[in-house]
């Protein structure tokens, strides 16, 4: 169980309903066999390939929307791999640094004063967070969803991403322009000792990631607790390029 002061600092899942996941397909939809013996088609917010993380036959837990509007009542949250929950949603990532940053968890951010959420930079690209002190001092932020591990480590990405590519190049040319760059990846489960870029998936994307570090760009990776309960930073985990 976790604990209730270091829930208070992460996320609380909306109440879960669990069931085996049948397939994952046309990447956003998932066909799930709840435990009630109802096959139900789930949403599933994760744009990435979940490359060792979308097993048929594995438990998997659903939030449930009755809202009208939505086409699909279930969202897939998590996965239960032999050695972790995995969370699924990106959705999450976003979230949680935000408010772990505004709760004073993240050190490194400490000195700022405002937050801002989906920002366009002056270039028009649009990264996750913008962080200011007295409107004078700045750090972008992006993050990535990282679920793909293996062997205790964990990479990113699963699969080939130009967008991924855009956001790195964006964050060296902010640094160089004086400005301050993170790019924070955030493990979504519990098993990985160390972060690498994933050359066997997307090779560019790793010479991309040297370059932008080479040019002053951060880089800063977590993972999380996780449970049924919710999910919160747990600590920093090192990386390798």
């Amino acid at each position: 169980m976790m604990k209730n002061s270091i829930l208070s600092k992460g996320l609380k899942w909306p109440p879960l309903i669990q069931g085996t996941l049948v397939k994952r397909y046309q990447r956003f939809m998932a066909d799930v066999l709840l435990e009630t013996g109802e096959r139900v088609t789930a949403h599933c917010p994760n744009s990435g390939s979940m490359k060792g993380c979308c097993e048929p036959g594995r438990p998997v837990y659903l939030s449930y929307h009755n809202n009208p509007k939505r086409k699909f009542k279930y969202t897939w949250e998590l996965i239960a791999m032999p050695s972790s929950l995995v969370g699924v949603n990106t959705l999450i990532p976003n979230r949680l640094i935000a408010k772990s940053i505004e709760t004073g968890v993240l050190d490194d951010f400490k000195y700022y004063d405002n937050i801002t959420r989906e920002v366009r930079t002056p270039n028009r690209s649009r990264l996750d967070i913008l962080l200011t002190k007295n409107d004078n001092d700045t750090c972008f932020i992006e993050i990535k969803n990282c679920t793909l591990a293996k062997d205790g480590v964990a990479y990113f990405p699963d699969a080939i991403t130009s967008r991924g590519r855009k956001h790195l190049v964006e964050l060296r040319n902010l640094v160089s322009s004086g400005t301050r760059g993170v790019m924070f990846y955030l493990i979504q489960r519990m098993d990985a000792r160390v972060f690498k870029p994933a050359d066997h998936i997307d090779p560019v994307y790793g010479k991309e990631l040297r370059n932008a570090v080479a040019h002053g760009v951060e880089i800063m990776v977590y993972d999380v607790h996780i449970n049924l309960e919710g999910i919160a930073l747990r600590r920093k985990v090192p990386h390798q390029l």
